[in-house]
């Protein structure tokens, strides 16, 4: 006798906290499962809930509206079954992370997710309570084990479940996006299944949650190792696998394939998706930003305009007297070329009235940071007042070189409600941009090509200030991302007067970072959550 079991990847987008948005989503998903004769729907990690929900899990009355969004969903898995992940809590107060195999009807099992990652911007330790036990289920004359995220990356529980006789392994994940993670999980599956034999199916979901970014790309992999099917990265999308159950073994039959992106193309989608679903899921109407002629800015804006549209996205221009007229004539030329609102406000008059009541405070000394973080602050105020006016949210330009070491001004340049280039290193700025210039010229090429300056004061470049960009970054990510010691760092080949400079504005910034907007997490070391640093510290190397 040969079974047939036709499986469906939900790879849907919910949003924290909205667990009756949430319901509905997955009844609406299950309607469509239904409509392309599926028979076993698989959804992501914590879905009734979305993820992370953080301290939400601390308050009681959620779980008592999750019980009543599971039976909902038990009620509607009339001729079909569905896996399931949600949060509960016993009797005893205890929580788990949890998944459902419900089919007909009928809730049939549940498995608590094993292995709790504290560890980046992870912290389920908080929260939950480890389970002990495999979760096999004989669904169509198929065994299905199931995991949860976490579980997939240790041996142990995938061995518990062949153990217990799993012939299929069905994970649930709520994997965040970083610039090598799609590698680092097709890795870890082939690790798997050359120890249980097993094939697998991942299920990843999608979209944005504050600096998260969940890039989806759930696939299937077969005993044989080969991805059979893989979903697409950054949309939602219903993604047939099917198995056929042939006495004692089963297939997993090859099916849609579609294309990844690339590194720039995937980066760039990442910070797509953040922008679209934070200011989409928070209610904001469209943003605005100061476009300055400058690289990050305008990286900024292509971003914005292609996650929200041209008509929910407003520039302006604040030139000063050290503004060059190159940098007002590009700014204008991107804004008309991506067809944004766009209006320049001339900050002479505010300046010189700052200057007239700090003239007493000014005079003291020569000209200085003071003066040149007064115009950031002045172009901060005026971006806010617009802000509050009209409702859009101010996006943040900074990138994550100058996040690092500082080289921005706290309540300036750095006010934003969301933060597209907090993550991004300046050396991936550029290649953003070309990449974005690539699709179409969106970005004029003397942006690209000008050496960058922050136009504070006459002829200023961000190279007086700072080492080029290359060994920056290279600096950054060493002790950022590698945790290496200045002496690693000046091994690499710098000169070690300069390490300890970049290590120095790196430790010292940390009380700016902390104050700074939240951003798209791309790589595996961001800043906030997932680097943890006091501000206040006497540690050195």
């Amino acid at each position: 006798m040969t079974d047939t079991v036709k499986l469906i990847m939900a790879q849907i987008n919910p949003k924290v906290g909205d667990i009756q948005g949430n319901v509905d989503l997955i009844l609406e998903t299950l309607e469509q499962a239904k409509q392309k004769e599926a028979e076993l729907v698989v959804f992501p990690e914590m879905t009734i809930t979305g993820y992370p929900p953080e301290d939400l899990l601390l308050r009681d009355g959620l779980y008592s509206q999750v019980e009543a969004a599971l039976l909902k969903i038990v009620n509607a898995s009339q001729d079909i079954a569905c896996v399931i992940g949600y949060p509960m809590m016993d009797e005893l107060g205890e929580r788990f992370n949890m998944a459902a195999f419900i089919a007909d009807g009928e809730l049939l099992a549940s498995y608590v997710k094993q292995n709790l990652p504290n560890y980046s911007v992870f912290d389920e330790q908080r929260y939950f309570n480890s389970g002990k036990q495999d979760c096999v289920v004989n669904y169509k004359g198929i065994k299905f084990g199931i995991l949860i995220c976490e579980d997939i990356w240790k041996i142990s529980p995938a061995a518990q479940a062949k153990q217990a006789g799993a012939e299929v392994l069905l994970t649930l994940n709520a994997s965040p996006f970083s610039q090598e993670k799609h590698q680092d999980r097709l890795d870890t599956l082939a690790h798997r299944v050359n120890e249980t034999g097993l094939p697998i199916v991942y299920v990843n979901q999608v979209g944005g949650q504050d600096e998260l970014v969940f890039d989806g790309g759930s696939f299937a992999v077969s005993a044989d190792n080969d991805v059979c099917v893989q979903a697409p990265e950054f949309v939602e999308n219903l993604c047939e696998v099917n198995f056929i159950k042939q006495q004692d073994s089963v297939v997993m039959v090859p099916g849609e394939k579609a294309e990844l992106f690339a590194e720039e193309a995937r980066i760039y989608q990442a910070l797509i998706t953040g922008v679209r679903d934070y200011v989409g899921k928070n209610g904001f109407p469209g943003v605005l930003l100061g476009l300055s002629g400058g690289i990050d800015s305008a990286l900024t804006l292509a971003v914005a305009v292609d996650a929200l549209g041209a008509e929910n996205v407003e520039a302006v221009m604040m030139p000063f007297r050290y503004t060059a007229q190159i940098s007002q004539d590009d700014a204008a030329e991107q804004a008309n070329i991506m067809g944004v609102n766009y209006q320049s406000i001339p900050i002479e008059p505010m300046y010189q009235a700052f200057e007239m009541s700090l003239q007493a405070t000014l005079a003291v000394g020569e000209p200085d940071i003071t003066e040149e973080n007064l115009q950031a602050r002045i172009r901060g105020t005026l971006l806010m007042a617009m802000s509050n006016k009209n409702g859009k949210m101010v996006l943040a330009t900074s990138n994550k070189s100058e996040v690092a070491v500082g080289y921005s001004t706290l309540y300036g340049d750095m006010v934003g409600g969301f933060s597209p280039l907090k993550d991004v290193p300046k050396t991936m700025v550029y290649q953003l941009a070309k990449y974005r210039n690539s699709i179409s010229q969106v970005i004029p090429e003397r942006v690209i090509t000008r050496p960058p300056s922050a136009e504070l004061r006459p002829d200023q470049k961000d190279q007086d200030s700072l080492p080029d960009y290359d060994s920056l970054d290279a600096m950054i990510k060493a002790y950022v991302k590698q945790d290496m010691s200045p002496q690693q760092i000046v091994e690499m080949g710098y000169e070690e007067s300069e390490v300890r400079r970049v290590i120095r504005l790196i430790d010292r910034s940390e009380y700016k970072r902390r104050q700074s907007a939240p951003g798209v997490k791309i790589t595996h070391r961001a800043f906030g959550r997932d680097r943890r640093y006091p501000i206040t510290s006497g540690y050195k190397e």
